[in-house]
């Protein structure tokens, strides 16, 4: 806890911090709703955030969980930030891109940032997304940001990058102590 100087060597109040963002991005990463694996809280909406994900891996292609990048922290920020760039298309996996229609590609991809959106209030239900696939020219919201696309700044000050994958820094240690 202190160093020979008595100088303080843990910060509980940093290492909690980290900690709660350490685990707000493993369990958003995969299919889990936010407000799920921050807050306990399940609703018929979670699943519409699960949706989202996963209509968002079959148009790129690849896992959420085994997406690796130094700037992204998942394929949410990453199909986020195409999305604010206005480059949705460059999230399309190239063996499909030639094989289907561009304009449904993009309506899929403008859907499933619906689906993924922070606020619980602002996601459709798992009818309006039904409803959205199947019409010919839906009229669609803009999406907002993303849960964790806003922490992302905080999460990737923990990793570390070693060229080839992202590696988390272990912040804390725990121990728990077992009497006999």
């Amino acid at each position: 806890m202190f160093d020979r100087y008595f100088n303080e060597k843990l910060n509980f109040q940093t290492s909690f911090s980290s900690l709660i963002h350490a685990i707000l991005f493993l369990y958003c990463s995969g299919y889990m709703s936010p407000e799920y694996a921050m807050e306990g809280l399940f609703s018929v909406k979670s699943d519409v955030y699960s949706f989202g994900v996963l209509l968002l891996e079959i148009i790129y292609g690849r896992r959420n969980t085994s997406f690796r990048s130094i700037e992204h922290t998942s394929l949410i920020t990453y199909a986020w930030d195409l999305w604010n760039e206005e480059k949705a298309m460059d999230l399309i996996d190239p063996s499909i891109r030639d094989s289907c229609s561009l304009k449904e590609m993009l309506k899929c991809i403008h859907i499933g940032m619906l689906c993924v959106q922070d606020s619980v209030m602002h996601r459709p239900t798992m009818a309006a997304v039904m409803l959205l696939l199947e019409s010919e020219t839906p009229t669609l919201p803009m999406p907002r940001q993303p849960s964790y696309a806003s922490m992302r700044s905080s999460i990737n000050a923990n990793f570390i990058s070693d060229g080839q994958e992202i590696v988390s820094s272990n912040n804390l240690t725990v121990t728990m102590v077992v009497g006999r």
